[in-house]
């Protein structure tokens, strides 16, 4: 069967969405549309611990003004509370866990709330456990409990010990079958196997919030966000971020190197005027 994913163009082949030319539909998003952002490698730069990845007062600033304009929401695959504590920022919605936990951005009336997969929770406990037992002792790894997931991180790890590691997260996923692997940037990730993901939140917060989806900026790195990437209908502005990886298939309309690329998108998407109604 022939894989679609790898007929998609790459990321280096997209436009940027900072080209004068191309820039039409800020107008769009600002006047009607929404704002989807990730935050690992989106709004920070990739760091060696999640810890690290502390997002700068220049980028939160620029988030605040945004919130003022139109809703702007974190999806992340961290949990919900906890990037919400990192960018600090009331007013905006987080999406947590890929997806699975949702608090909608603050408009009129009560927040949108969705959580998925609650059920899973006693399973993913004896998993990490099991996980740290049999993995937590390869020099460099990290194993990082989400509410939703557990993510093995293998960046520290010397490269000859992640195909073993590796193999332990298969293991254990093929003997808990209501459970899913999910890849990432040197990273191992199993969370439950339930079909939601990003690209679904962002549809549901959307319904609710009475939105177009053809008017939602979504800007990401991860390969998870390609489902957002997918589900957003033309011409939504999607946005890869991809340095390294730009030679990766994606789904998306642009592409920008890196957060300090994302950064001057978001600062030339709060100033934009709003003369012209595109």
């Amino acid at each position: 069967m022939t894989d679609l994913k790898s007929q998609r163009p790459t990321a280096s082949t997209r436009p940027s969405p900072l080209d004068p030319e191309l820039m039409a539909w800020m107008p769009r998003v600002r006047r009607r549309g929404t704002v989807f952002l990730d935050y690992d490698g989106t709004l920070t730069p990739i760091v060696e611990r999640p810890e690290l990845a502390v997002l700068s007062e220049e980028v939160r600033e620029v988030l605040g003004r945004l919130s003022q304009l139109t809703p702007v929401t974190i999806v992340s695959g961290r949990d919900a509370e906890v990037v919400r504590t990192l960018v600090a920022l009331d007013k905006l919605g987080y999406v947590g866990s890929h997806g699975l936990d949702i608090v909608g951005p603050a408009v009129a009336g009560p927040r949108l709330r969705l959580v998925v997969g609650t059920e899973f929770l006693g399973e993913l406990d004896v998993v990490e456990e099991e996980l740290r037992r049999r993995a937590g002792s390869f020099a460099g790894v990290l194993i990082e409990r989400k509410r939703f997931s557990i993510s093995t991180h293998v960046r520290q790890a010397t490269p000859a010990d992640r195909p073993a590691i590796e193999a332990i997260v298969d293991e254990l996923r093929l003997a808990h079958p209501t459970l899913r692997r999910e890849g990432g940037k040197l990273l191992y990730e199993l969370r439950p196997d339930v079909d939601w993901d990003k690209g679904r939140a962002v549809r549901w917060l959307l319904d609710g919030l009475g939105r177009d989806s053809s008017d939602a900026l979504y800007v990401g790195d991860d390969l998870t966000d390609e489902t957002a990437f997918v589900a957003l209908d033309a011409p939504a502005p999607t946005v890869v971020v991809a340095d390294t990886e730009g030679d990766r298939p994606t789904a998306a309309r642009f592409w920008l190197r890196g957060p300090d690329d994302v950064l001057t998108l978001l600062q030339r998407l709060a100033s934009t005027p709003l003369d012209d109604d595109v």
